[in-house]
């Protein structure tokens, strides 16, 4: 070979190494797979979101406190703080662990799925709050003041940290196209379990055996009832493709950014 072919095969070599480095280099990068990969930041906010979240269940329970307010367990948005608490506080044990054995670099979410599925049954929590119950309460004489402090705990708060420890610290690109669908189960099994905890005899609040006015069949029938949930089962499993079209957007977005 002469020193001519030799030297314009090392320059090609030379090239597509350059070329290839910054893909190989992406490991090292605090941004992958469409999340933040830095642990101490993950690890800050979820411990700080566990407070909160906890806070939020301690305050509409009244769990510590001389008269705890157990019916308040049977409301799906205190059940679904609840799920809200025990996965931040999986995740917070995941990060400490991921920390100590393999550094800050990376992120720490047991299951990627698991993370959305609660991150959409704590979203339904806020949008039912928001969009239905919200509303009611000022064609309703029931005196009931919205958006105090412990309602924006447990409707918006707890919502909110749920979606941004999605959107920051969760890599992105791994959820399937039947997620969504598969994310109605929570409010489904919620629904079987109101109806017969109600039709059993079992009561929310005193003399009420729906948790929330949109489920009164007294009041709008079993067809009516059947109507609006179906509506709202399709506007939220709407909101759930909406949240899996972002995650394969900022998935893209990403692989885009590498190859460029």
């Amino acid at each position: 070979m002469t020193k001519r072919a030799t030297a314009e095969r090392s320059t090609t070599e030379r090239s597509t190494t350059e070329h290839r480095a910054p893909a190989g280099a992406g490991s090292d990068r605090m941004i992958r797979d469409g999340a933040l990969a830095w642990r101490p930041a993950a690890l800050a906010f979820r411990v700080v979101s566990l407070v909160l979240i906890a806070l939020g269940i301690v305050r509409i329970t009244g769990i510590f406190g001389p008269n705890p307010g157990w019916a308040a367990f049977s409301f799906y948005t205190v059940q679904s703080n609840l799920l809200c608490l025990v996965w931040v506080a999986l995740l917070v044990v995941a990060t400490v662990r991921d920390l100590r054995g393999q550094g800050v670099r990376g992120y720490s979410t047991p299951s990627v799925r698991w993370s959305a599925a609660v991150m959409m049954a704590i979203t339904i929590t806020m949008l039912v709050y928001l969009i239905v119950l919200v509303p009611a309460t000022f064609v309703q004489d029931s005196g009931y003041v919205p958006f105090s402090l412990t309602d924006n705990l447990i409707h918006i708060i707890t919502p909110c940290l749920l979606i941004v420890d999605w959107m920051v610290f969760v890599p992105k690109g791994r959820l399937r196209a039947f997620d969504p669908l598969l994310w109605a189960i929570i409010p489904l099994l919620y629904l079987v379990f109101a109806f017969v905890y109600g039709g059993l005899g079992g009561e929310f609040s005193p003399g009420q055996r729906y948790p929330y006015p949109f489920l009164n069949v007294d009041e709008h029938g079993v067809a009516g009832v059947a109507v609006r949930v179906c509506v709202l089962a399709v506007a939220l499993i709407g909101v759930g493709y909406a949240y899996f079209g972002l995650d394969r957007l900022l998935s893209r977005n990403r692989r885009g950014h590498q190859a460029s």
